[in-house]
């Protein structure tokens, strides 16, 4: 053939490798005798692997061309990637694995992965433990991440269907209040909650005793709770109960007694 013909035409789609047809010294194979590889007239290595003589820069260039009438404009709205996080904020990540063997298929490419922001999805104080409780492991706390990744299913469209389809019951359980949940005490919260807790109630009696007021009203009471010593103790107190010992959270809790007590 010759040298400036128009390579698109040779190789419109996918094919086998033709020695007559590739105007390049090509070879491959076990050198036999410490010499050359075997060159590519009748070179059964060449035949059998996948090539990607049909996708050439200039193939490409075609492609895009013909498909440009098709596409729009990308939106003026979405000129950020803050904006395209807040108007699509899930994610699905699939895989395209390029090897040679027998077959051109990965099983690994049937994967898929979806994650989004927990702090996208319209939930209240209750949806949002719920589903933290229904996701476990699924949830990064570092990242505010959700992660569903899909690998059951032979085909990638059936993984993404059944991903979504995760996310979508798992959204909607986690609104669902049974009547059991009304049961539960202040052993079964999640978290530690300061307001209407013993450490609350005990703080303000010990306070009003030192100020020798035995009973005090309603306006005291809730005037003393605005006050920034008690204010500090609350959230040292919460970080401690919620995060655990460490070195940040005692010095937090420890500065705050003296403060309150004025030590």
């Amino acid at each position: 053939m010759s040298v400036d013909q128009d390579w698109t035409s040779v190789y419109p789609t996918a094919a086998p490798f033709r020695h007559s047809a590739v105007p390049l010294p090509v070879r491959m194979g076990y050198p036999v005798k410490r010499g050359v590889p075997p060159e590519k007239k009748g070179n059964l290595e060449l035949i059998k692997i996948p090539n990607f003589l049909h996708l050439t820069p200039a193939a490409i260039k075609k492609h895009c061309a013909a498909l440009k009438e098709f596409c729009t404009q990308w939106p003026g709205a979405l000129d950020s990637h803050a904006k395209c996080e807040e108007h699509f904020p899930i994610r699905v990540k699939t895989t395209e694995y390029v090897s040679a063997g027998l077959s051109v298929r990965n099983p690994k490419a049937r994967v898929v992965t979806l994650s989004v922001k927990l702090s996208s999805l319209n939930l209240d104080d209750h949806a949002r433990k719920k589903l933290l409780k229904l996701v476990g492991e699924r949830y990064s706390k570092n990242t505010d991440t959700l992660t569903f990744t899909a690998d059951r299913c032979p085909l990638r469209k059936q993984n993404y269907d059944y991903a979504m389809y995760l996310l979508t019951v798992v959204y909607h359980e986690s609104w669902k209040t049974e009547a059991w949940e009304q049961q539960k005490t202040v052993a079964d919260m999640e978290e530690y909650h300061w307001e209407n807790s013993p450490s609350q109630k005990n703080v303000l009696d010990t306070l009003l005793r030192m100020k020798g007021q035995g009973e005090a009203s309603a306006a005291d009471r809730e005037e003393l709770l605005k006050s920034s010593a008690i204010q500090d103790y609350r959230d040292s107190i919460t970080r401690l109960k919620n995060e655990g010992d460490n070195e940040s959270t005692l010095q937090q809790y420890r500065e705050s007694v003296k403060k309150l007590f004025n030590l």
